[in-house]
C-alpha cells in the first residue's frame, strides 16, 4: 500500500468517526439482565470426567451507568451493579482432590464418584469501560470491573463413589448415595471478598431510548486466594448476560 492511499484511508476513517458521541455530555442509563454461566476452571481439569447436569439458576444484574461522550465515536462509562452469579451442576469426578466432611469427620484425598456443586454469589460491582460506536445502532464496549461480595456460597455433596484418603494409594473410604452415607463440603468462608475481571459486550439501539445488550464477564482473579490449596485448580466466574438498557437522561 503506497503512502498516498494510506493517508487517504486515515483521513476517511477520521471523517467517519466524527460527531458520534461528541457533544452528548454525561448520559445516565439503567440496565437489567439475566445471566447464564459457571464458576469453573479455564478448560476441563483431568479430575472431571463429565458434566452430568446443569440447571439454570436465578442469576441477574441490575444497575446504572454514567456515560461521557468523547471526540468521534468514543465514550467512557462507569457503572454500579447489583449482581447475582450462581451455578447448580452435577459432575462426574475421577481422582479429584477434595476435602469432605462425613458425619463429624473431615477427610481429605482424591475422590471418584458423583459431585453436586452449588455456587451462589451476590455482589456490588463497578465496571469501567470504553464504548466505540461501530454504526448508529451498534456500540461495542470493553473494560475492567471490581466486585465486592456481599454473600458467598461454595458447597455441595459427594456421593456414589469413594475417596482415597491422603492420595491415590491411600485407604479407601466408601461414599454412599443416600443422605446418611454421602459426604458434604463447604468452602464459602475461604472465598475472596474482592474479585476483578473484564467485561466485553455489545449494545444494539432498538429504539431512541432503549437498547438490547449482550455482555460477557470474565473473572481474572480466582474465587479462592492462591493460599487455598484444597481446590487444586483456580476457579473463575464466567457469565454471559442478556439485558436491556434504558436511557434515563
Amino acid at each position: 500500500m503506497n503512502k498516498n492511499r494510506l493517508a487517504f484511508l486515515i483521513l476517511l476513517a477520521g471523517m467517519l468517526t466524527q460527531e458520534a458521541f461528541a457533544g452528548e455530555g454525561i448520559r445516565l442509563h439503567a440496565r437489567a439482565g439475566y445471566s447464564v454461566g459457571a464458576t469453573s476452571p479455564i478448560g476441563v481439569p483431568d479430575g472431571v470426567s463429565g458434566i452430568d447436569a446443569f440447571r439454570l439458576t436465578p442469576s441477574f444484574a441490575v444497575g446504572l451507568d454514567a456515560t461521557y461522550g468523547l471526540e468521534g465515536r468514543w465514550a467512557v462509562a462507569v457503572g454500579l451493579r447489583y449482581e447475582r452469579k450462581a451455578m447448580d451442576a452435577d459432575i462426574s469426578a475421577q481422582s479429584y482432590h477434595m476435602e469432605l466432611r462425613k458425619g463429624t469427620d473431615a477427610i481429605e484425598g482424591v475422590f471418584t464418584g458423583h459431585v453436586s456443586q452449588q455456587v451462589g454469589l451476590t455482589m456490588l460491582s463497578v465496571p469501567i469501560y470504553a464504548l466505540w460506536q461501530a454504526s448508529p445502532k451498534w456500540h461495542l464496549k470493553a473494560g475492567p470491573y471490581l466486585s465486592l461480595l456481599l454473600t458467598k456460597d461454595f458447597s455441595g455433596t459427594a456421593s456414589d463413589g469413594y475417596l482415597r484418603q491422603g492420595g491415590p494409594t491411600g485407604p479407601k473410604i466408601t461414599i454412599g448415595d443416600t443422605p446418611d452415607t454421602w459426604a458434604t463440603y463447604d468452602f464459602s468462608d475461604e472465598m475472596r471478598s474482592l474479585q476483578m475481571g473484564i467485561t466485553l459486550g455489545v449494545d444494539w439501539q432498538a429504539l431512541p431510548r432503549l437498547a438490547l445488550s449482550l455482555d460477557l464477564g470474565i473473572g481474572l482473579t480466582g474465587i479462592f486466594p492462591s493460599s487455598f490449596s484444597t481446590v487444586e485448580q483456580p476457579l473463575y466466574p464466567l457469565y454471559g448476560t442478556v439485558g436491556v438498557c434504558y436511557n434515563i437522561l
